[in-house]
């Protein structure tokens, strides 16, 4: 069985942002050599979440509207978390969204339903973060 370890660096330059890492993670596959298998994609920072669903922007949209619905960012005070930081919306909407996404690996390819990609989902952003892409198979 192989083994393979690759991150992703990224640096949003506003406090939330989505970006489909699809490609990215494909990209990894191809660089493993796993033909079978499974690859874990997760963030490796409390405040950002992977996820898979469909490349669509007013589905972007929705989420956004509705995070912020649910756990608004302002007041900061609303949040017994703030104090150094004033993330805690952002810990509340990363556990909304999950912290990561499997996906089969079937043929060297991303073994994915229709629509279906990897989105990359950053809620305290304006700072360096990273993502790890884990694949494991033959």
């Amino acid at each position: 069985m192989k083994s393979y370890r690759k991150e992703l660096h990224f640096n949003i330059p506003a406090r939330r942002g989505l970006v489909n890492i699809t490609r990215d993670v494909q990209k990894a596959v191809d660089e493993s050599g796993v033909r079978e298998g499974l690859v874990l994609v997760n963030p490796m920072h409390i405040t950002a979440s992977v996820f898979i669903n469909d490349d669509e922007s007013g589905l972007h949209q929705d989420y956004e509207d509705w995070l912020e619905w649910l756990a608004p960012e302002k007041p900061y005070d609303r949040y017994r978390h703030n104090g150094f930081e004033d993330n805690g919306d952002a810990h509340i909407k990363r556990t909304v969204m999950g912290r990561e996404s499997v996906v089969a690996i079937t043929e060297g390819r991303l073994d994915f339903g229709t629509w279906e990609q990897i989105f990359y989902f950053e809620f305290d952003g304006k700072r360096d973060k990273r993502v790890l892409i884990k694949i494991i198979g033959e």
